[in-house]
C-alpha cells in the first residue's frame, strides 16, 4: 500500500473495505457483521501506512463513510455529523490551507544544537504547533531557548499546551504572525508552503537567523545543514543571509 502515492492509497483502502462489506453481504453477513468485516479490513490497511496521521485517516475513512450512508440502519441518522463536527473543531476554516496534523518524530531534532548556535534565551517558534510534538522536540533539542508555538485550532492548542508545558502556545495564524522577533522558526508543513515561508523569513527575520523544515526542502536554496531521521525523512536547516 505505501508504494501508492497519497491520497490514492487512502482511496484504495476505503474501496477495499467497502469491497469486503459487499463480499460479506454475498455470504449472508449483513448489518453489524458486514460492518465489522469492513472495519477489520480498514484497520489492517491502515497499518500499512508509515505516518501516524495517515494511518488514522485510512482507519477512520471507512466508518465515517458508513455513518454518512446510514450503515447500520440501527444508528440514528444524525450520528454521521459527529465526525464532521470533530474535524471542524480540530481544523477551523482558515487552517485548511496549511498542513494537517503532522507529528514530529521523537528524536528528529536532536542534532539541532550542533548545527544551530543559539544564545541562551533565544526565541524559537514552532509555526503551526499542532498537537505539540514539534514543541516537545524543540524543548529537548534546545533546552536554553525560549520555545513558542502558534496554532489556529483551539483543540490542538489545548493538546499542545498539555503536552509541552515548558513552551508557550498562542492562538493565531502562522502566516500573519511577525517572525522578526525569532532567532529560529521550525516548520513541518507542505511542499508548496516552503517557498512562501522562505520569502517570509527573508522579509521579516534578522540576518543570521534560522529556518528549519522537516521533510520538505526550500526550492533552489542551499541548506546550511541537513540529516536523515529514522523514518527516512530529512531535516533541512537554512540560515537567513
Amino acid at each position: 500500500m505505501p508504494v501508492l502515492r497519497w491520497p490514492l492509497s487512502a482511496l484504495l483502502s476505503w474501496l477495499l473495505a467497502w469491497g469486503a462489506v459487499w463480499f460479506s453481504s454475498r455470504w449472508g453477513w449483513v448489518g453489524w457483521g458486514a460492518l465489522a468485516v469492513g472495519l477489520v479490513v480498514a484497520a489492517l490497511l491502515a497499518a500499512l501506512q508509515r505516518a501516524r496521521w495517515r494511518r488514522a485517516i485510512v482507519a477512520l475513512g471507512f466508518p465515517v463513510s458508513a455513518l454518512a450512508l446510514g450503515l447500520p440502519a440501527e444508528w440514528p441518522a444524525w450520528l454521521w455529523a459527529l465526525p464532521l463536527l470533530l474535524v471542524w473543531a480540530v481544523y477551523p476554516r482558515r487552517a485548511w490551507r496549511d498542513a494537517p496534523v503532522f507529528p514530529t518524530p521523537v528524536g528528529s531534532l536532536e542534532p539541532l544544537a550542533k548545527h544551530v548556535p543559539l544564545a541562551p534565551g533565544s526565541r524559537v517558534l514552532d509555526a503551526g504547533s499542532g498537537a505539540g510534538d514539534g514543541l516537545r522536540e524543540l524543548c529537548r533539542a534546545l533546552p536554553g531557548a525560549t520555545v513558542e508555538g502558534i496554532e489556529s485550532s483551539l483543540v490542538l492548542r489545548v493538546v499542545s499546551r498539555l503536552r509541552a508545558r515548558s513552551a508557550r502556545v498562542r492562538a493565531g495564524d502562522m502566516w500573519a504572525l511577525d517572525w522578526g522577533p525569532y532567532q529560529l522558526v521550525y516548520l513541518f508543513q507542505r511542499p508548496e508552503s516552503m517557498a512562501p515561508a522562505w520569502q517570509k523569513a527573508q522579509a521579516q527575520m534578522a540576518p543570521g537567523s534560522w529556518l528549519v523544515s522537516l521533510d520538505f526542502a526550500i526550492p533552489d536554496v542551499r541548506p546550511q545543514a541537513h540529516w536523515q531521521i529514522s523514518t527516512g525523512q530529512t531535516v533541512w536547516v537554512y540560515r537567513r543571509g
